[in-house]
């Protein structure tokens, strides 16, 4: 004999009351208080309870829990679900490793042109550099490059890496990367360079306020040109020290350095990090 009634001879009943399911409240929900008919969207939630706003600007509050409807179905509201923590990220970019230990110093380096490369380096790429067990030093200029790197004896898992200013095509600094290059340790060594004149040029020009970097005369020391378009103090060699804290002091992350030099400085790490084949 067929079934007349199916498998739920009460799944058709029109008074069954339907049964309410949690939902997290959220802020801009639009809730109705079943109770007493009052519709809102949810403003605040604190301490178990919620603000509604209706749409004639009238605000009542109500706690969290069951008794509401949202799209005309049964709910009950439960607390709002804890966001999932971002990861926490470097200056650089990369993720934070929270309670990571520097490493031992490898025996590879990375070396840059001067102290205030040196500086810039350490502020965004310093916690890197640690993980990584990378040091870097300035060189105080890189004329005498070649004899350096020779002094340093480039090896497999002792490899050098440098950072040049104003590494452009016919410029000098080219040429002593040629000469890197083809000299002793040549194949363990890797000289990279960016376009700027000095790495204050590395610095967006818009975290100091201004458009671009200031044109400076060829004859005129870069350094006091800029800080005298600026308008800032130049005579004494502190004055460019204090130029420089105030430039650095507005790099908050890797955001505020130009492409040309982030690219350059990763590739360094690359190479010096880089496992014995």
């Amino acid at each position: 004999m067929a079934d007349r009634y199916g498998s739920d001879v009460l799944a058709s009943n029109p008074h069954r009351k339907p049964r309410s399911t949690e939902l997290p409240v959220q802020i801009g929900m639009v809730v109705e208080d079943a109770q007493t008919g009052f519709v809102g969207a949810v403003l605040r939630i604190e301490y178990g309870r919620m603000e509604l706003e209706d749409r004639h600007g009238r605000k009542k509050p109500f706690p969290v829990g069951p008794g509401y409807l949202v799209d005309g179905k049964p709910v009950i509201l439960t607390p709002p679900r804890a966001a999932a923590p971002k990861a926490s990220r470097t200056a650089s970019g990369s993720v934070a490793v929270a309670g990571a230990r520097a490493k031992v110093a490898l025996a590879s380096r990375i070396y840059v042109e001067g102290r205030h490369d040196a500086e810039l380096v350490e502020q965004v790429w310093g916690d890197d550099l640690r993980i990584e067990g990378v040091v870097v030093e300035y060189l105080g200029g890189i004329d005498d490059l070649v004899a350096i790197v020779e002094d340093f004896r480039p090896a497999p898992g002792r490899r050098l890496g440098v950072l040049v200013d104003h590494l452009v095509v016919g410029s000098k600094e080219a040429r002593i990367a040629e000469a890197v290059r083809r000299g002793p340790g040549g194949g363990d060594t890797l000289v990279v360079g960016h376009p700027f004149i000095d790495i204050w040029q590395a610095v967006k020009p818009g975290r100091i306020g201004v458009p671009a970097w200031p044109v400076v005369p060829k004859a005129t020391d870069w350094k006091k040109g800029v800080c005298a378009e600026l308008g800032w103090p130049y005579a004494q060699q502190t004055d460019i020290a204090l130029a420089w804290q105030r430039i650095r002091s507005r790099v908050r992350d890797w955001n505020d350095l130009e492409p040309a030099l982030i690219g350059r400085v990763e590739e360094l790490i690359d190479f010096v990090t880089q496992p014995c084949a």
